[in-house]
């Protein structure tokens, strides 16, 4: 199976030599893939690399409501939804 390389040139601005590259499919690939999963790690915080169990933080309780709970019937909350719809144009 033949290497195909691609060959890019840049001119250097500074003083204008003419830099050449040959860069194959599966070194493109490699590299963004590299590339790829170190952002990752970055974005992650190294949170992948320490040895530091997580631990939850402790969040206080919540208050009580200040109306008090009530059970409701699914078929009448079903049948007075329907009606108000209808009623109100839906």
């Amino acid at each position: 199976m033949e290497s195909k390389q691609q060959e890019f040139s840049v001119k250097d601005g500074a003083d204008g030599k003419e830099l050449s590259v040959g860069l194959s499919r599966r070194s493109f690939l490699n590299t963004a893939g590299v590339a790829t999963v170190g952002g990752l790690m970055v974005a992650a915080g190294g949170s992948f690399l320490g040895d530091k169990e997580a631990q939850a933080e402790s969040h206080p309780k919540a208050p009580p409501l200040p109306w008090r709970y009530v059970k409701l019937d699914p078929l009448e909350a079903g049948k007075r939804g329907y009606k108000n719809y209808l009623a109100n144009g839906g």
